[in-house]
């Protein structure tokens, strides 16, 4: 480890990863990524997690669809052989992938049972020699995602020593859930809001390793907060909140990365899925694949339920189309539409 130095209010902050959106299963899909894409441009997005055996062995094509539009976005791969990973970069980055990114913080029992995920914080040496090979067979960044500690392994030399192994093999940045995780005894979906968030342990990282661009994730639920953390941290993963509450982030492009133009309107957010989803329903998609992601669009807005309702009702039948979508915007209150 490095000589440690103190706490610093500026950091070289990688612009690009100083806001993210947290790799999320089964919500941060490819319809999910190009719906943030109409509130902001530049924070990176991930994928949900894919495995290395997944990849390589199932739908290939399928696990690496990409929009242009999604850019930057960050493949997440699970895995723990180097060789395996290395080539899963490889494909990751062929495909337009900005970024590989390794979950060593999932505690799901069937994650540990393929051995990744949270239980690779007991192994760092291993992380380390997937970070090195993928390092050495591609040229986009590779970061690690991981926890402060996993059972009672959850001292903060035990974290040190980790961030050291990660960074010590090349890893271009550490993005740390700021809760510890429990293998047995909690559910992934307790795992999320049990352990308590120890957003101090993460800041003492980060000053403790100067030359490793650090993220810190975990319970933010407003852009405030985010960004207040960005003076300890070079960057913020917002994860539920940036679904249940998506236009969250729409002021992230002004607020963080100096841009121009005013956020877009929840009318527009709207009008720029328009022919996306009309592509999705001509493939022979369904319209609910997409529009469930946009349910908290209007949320804490009045209508925001009659625009729930109607998605959630009416866009969950087999023959819906965009219909459904104007009759949802037409039934939110007419103040809220003329304000957004």
């Amino acid at each position: 480890m490095s000589e440690i130095e103190p706490p610093t209010t500026e950091r070289d902050r990688p612009r690009g990863a100083r806001i993210s959106v947290a790799p999320m299963m089964a919500w941060t899909t490819p319809a999910q990524r190009y719906f943030m894409r109409q509130l902001t441009q530049r924070a990176l997005l991930y994928t949900e997690m894919v495995t290395a055996n997944a990849l390589i062995h199932g739908d290939t094509k399928r696990f690496l669809a990409l929009d242009p539009a999604e850019h930057p976005v960050a493949l997440q791969l699970g895995g723990s052989e180097p060789a395996d990973m290395a080539y899963c970069a490889a494909l990751a980055e062929e495909a337009g992938f900005d970024e590989v990114n390794i979950n060593v913080g999932c505690p799901s029992e069937r994650v540990q049972t393929g051995a990744f995920g949270a239980c690779l914080m007991a192994e760092p040496e291993r992380i380390a020699n997937c970070v090195a090979h993928m390092k050495a067979r591609v040229s986009v960044p590779v970061t690690v995602k991981t926890r402060i500690g996993i059972d009672h392994q959850d001292s903060y030399a035990f974290l040190v020593r980790f961030a050291a192994c990660v960074r010590d093999a090349g890893a271009d940045r550490l993005i740390v859930h700021a809760r510890k995780a429990w293998l047995s005894g909690l559910s992934p979906k307790e795992n999320r809001d049990i352990p308590p968030l120890d957003y101090a342990r993460v800041h003492q990282l980060a000053a403790d390793f100067p030359d490793l661009p650090m993220s810190i994730n975990g319970g933010f639920v407003d852009l405030d907060s985010a960004i207040a953390e960005l003076d300890h941290v070079d960057g913020v993963m917002i994860g539920r909140e940036a679904y249940r509450n998506p236009y969250v982030m729409a002021d992230v492009d002004q607020r963080v990365f100096d841009a121009a133009d005013a956020p877009p309107s929840r009318v527009a957010v709207v009008a720029g899925m328009r022919d996306y989803i009309g592509r999705h329903l001509a493939a022979g998609g369904a319209l609910r694949d997409i529009t469930h992601h946009m349910l908290g669009l209007f949320h804490a807005q009045p209508g925001g339920r009659n625009w729930r309702r109607i998605l959630s009702e009416r866009g969950n039948r087999s023959d819906a189309g965009l219909d459904v979508l104007d009759a949802a915007l037409a039934a939110v209150a007419p103040e809220t539409v003329s304000a957004a």
